[in-house]
């Protein structure tokens, strides 16, 4: 009896040992699952098209359901409004003039490192698929790379869906060569395909594949449309969609006259409302495809641990100022719009007036991946932005466009715009007029956002001019890739004449 009395406390001891053992003892939680990214990018898709930057008649549910999850940024602007110079500098972080790819035909050089293959360094797994303007066969850290050639060849493999011959669709796009009613698509024409033989639908479904394959390591996946760049494709299924008639005819006023493309001057208000509802059509058709990007990443599961980016590469004009194009200062040709969203992290339903550089969203993607950024990033972080710590972000943005000779510089209230004014336009935007000289126009954006009254010669503004003039300046020279050629003349106007001439790597056409 008394030895089961022993026997019975010494289990009951080693039982209360092993209870304290396990309280006691250290828990270690398993690490948090690394955020994926996914970013998705359109081509000439400007801010003020988008239900979520208060359009009502723009169709885009799925963007303005991204927009609803996260921030949306009312003043973010492109580097430079041509899509190389652009892209390559958001996907690298740093100025276009710093890359020396401020052309349209200009390659990435390959020792400048992209947000692709940063990732790529810290594990994750890597894809882009449709329009990157890389303008070389190297893919800078890409892993999987699928583009048009990759489309057409799988496209001629099953076979295109056939079309009626009675149903009217585009010609042949050839800008410049045909009349810009016609590239510009005025006609409103859908391509001669159906919505699962287009591009964006192709690029769409193989995102799709890519968010539901299983895999063991995060990913950063890249999705690029090639909408609503003109001629503002669209499928048969979506023609009709807008009537032209709704369209207004932006007015031209007497002080745009010089800067007017000749190639624009004689579209009449029916063509232009034409471009236009061909533009907004193209737009839903756009929405749509990201709608199907996103649906897939719901159904891998993964949407809560994926922060996800919507911009388009620069604005585009639709009439304003006269123009139907991109490669200006005007506020509709520089800002874009930028939706980030990531749950848990950023605020659903917010939106910053905050100045923003797409160079900045680099080093933001690398701040919330818990990745370093480079030494050499001038781009900065949006994270205190976004989770709300501060309202603000840099005091003034800078755009170049150097097929110009042009730069400029905006801040809170003012936006400085300095031409050099002695090139001839090469890209088909010529004016057909007399060289104009150097330009500098000063807009108080807070009271004039349609930049109708350039007010840089009154009296009051000579010293903020002069001021503006100076800061632009000393960041095309801080910026450049190399030092520029400056002479010896202490005249800012001389050193920006110099420092807004396009002073690329390597050969570019502007076309």
């Amino acid at each position: 009896m008394i030895g089961d009395l022993k026997l019975r406390g010494v289990r009951w001891l080693v039982l209360i040992a092993a209870t304290c053992f396990v309280a006691t003892a250290p828990v270690f939680a398993a690490p948090p699952k690394r955020l994926n990214v996914l970013w998705i990018c359109a081509d000439d898709h400007a801010a003020y098209v988008l239900g979520a930057y208060g359009n009502r008649r723009v169709q885009t549910p799925n963007l303005d359901r991204l927009a609803a999850g996260g921030m949306r940024f009312d003043r973010a602007f492109c580097n430079s409004p041509v899509c190389t110079a652009s892209r390559q500098s958001f996907i690298t972080g740093r100025y276009p003039r710093t890359l020396g790819v401020t052309q349209l035909n200009t390659p990435l050089p390959a020792g400048d490192v992209t947000l692709a293959e940063l990732l790529g360094q810290a594990g994750y797994q890597t894809a882009a698929f449709g329009k990157m303007h890389f303008n070389s066969r190297l893919t800078h850290g890409f892993e999987k790379r699928l583009d048009l050639e990759d489309f057409a060849s799988g496209l001629a493999a099953r076979g295109a869906t056939k079309i009626a011959r009675d149903v009217p669709v585009q010609p042949r796009w050839r800008p410049f060569k045909d009349p810009a009613r016609i590239w510009l698509n005025a006609a409103t024409l859908p391509v001669g395909a159906v919505d699962a033989d287009m591009s964006g639908t192709y690029f769409a479904t193989q995102a799709g594949q890519f968010l539901n394959e299983a895999r063991n390591k995060p990913f950063f996946l890249f999705v690029s449309f090639y909408e609503p760049h003109s001629p503002f494709n669209f499928p048969i299924e979506h023609r009709g969609r807008f009537d032209p008639k709704q369209f207004d005819v932006a007015s031209v006023e007497q002080s745009d006259e010089w800067q007017i493309p000749a190639v624009f001057r004689d579209l009449t208000p029916r063509e232009k409302q034409g471009i236009a509802a061909a533009y907004y059509t193209s737009v839903a058709f756009l929405d749509q495809n990201v709608g199907r990007v996103l649906a897939a990443l719901e159904k891998s599961g993964q949407a809560d641990n994926t922060l996800v980016i919507y911009t388009g590469d620069h604005g585009y004009l639709l009439g304003q100022h006269g123009r139907f194009e991109k490669h200006c200062s005007y506020e509709e040709a520089i800002r874009a719009p930028l939706l980030i969203r990531c749950p848990g992290q950023v605020r659903a339903g917010s939106s910053t007036g905050a100045l923003v550089e797409f160079i900045d969203i680099l080093p933001t993607v690398l701040d919330f991946c818990g990745v370093p950024t480079p030494a050499n990033i001038q781009g900065r972080s949006l994270r205190s932005v976004l989770t709300g710590r501060t309202a603000t972000h840099r005091p003034q943005v800078f755009v170049e466009y150097a097929p110009n000779d042009e730069a400029a510089v905006r801040d809170d209230q003012w936006k400085l715009i300095y031409e050099r004014g002695q090139r001839r336009r090469t890209d088909g935007y010529d004016t057909g007029l007399p060289l104009p000289g150097r330009k500098i126009r000063l807009y108080d954006v807070a009271t004039d956002p349609s930049e109708l009254t350039d007010v840089a010669a009154r009296p009051e503004n000579r010293d903020r001019v002069q001021r503006m003039l100076a800061l632009l300046a000393e960041h095309l020279r801080a910026t450049a890739r190399e030092p520029a050629p400056i002479s010896g003349s202490a005249d800012v106007l001389d050193q920006l004449d110099t420092l807004v001439q396009p002073h690329d790597v390597g050969p570019a056409v502007t076309r």
